[in-house]
């Protein structure tokens, strides 16, 4: 039974939504894991989806799936790019992962409208300027 699963609590694991220039002086969005923890995090398993509503009108987006094999400990992976398009719905992502044998997940969930200018932080561990969700 589901009541019978214990669900440990995920510390030391963000998501954040960044901002880059890139080479051609054009904005790019991605979106990246942060392991903050002295220990890695093993098959890291995120699904990431939009939904919500444009306009009056409901939208969801694609489900997306990646895997990452291993995430060293005070490190990050890139998840995906994000187009800011989808910032008008609100953004998911599911992350799970192993740590020995024993599994964890959490939803991070960014609200719409607020992945803008005025709510950008720096993140350290980036070096970049974003939203992070922890």
């Amino acid at each position: 039974m589901k009541k019978d699963i214990e669900f440990p609590k995920v510390v030391g694991v963000k998501v954040a939504i960044v901002k880059k220039i890139n080479e051609l002086n054009q904005e790019q969005w991605y979106a990246y894991l942060i392991n903050t923890n002295d220990f890695g995090l093993d098959n890291v398993l995120i699904t990431s989806q939009g939904y919500g509503e444009i306009e009056g009108e409901k939208r969801k987006t694609s489900t997306l799936r990646h895997l990452i094999e291993y995430v060293a400990p005070e490190s990050h992976a890139l998840i995906e790019p994000i187009d800011p398009v989808v910032f008008q719905l609100c953004s998911e992502y599911w992350v799970s992962y192993y740590i020995d044998r024993q599994i964890f997940d959490k939803k991070f969930i960014f609200l719409p409208e607020t992945i803008i200018e005025d709510n950008l932080i720096e993140i350290k561990q980036l070096s970049l300027k974003g939203i992070l969700h922890e």
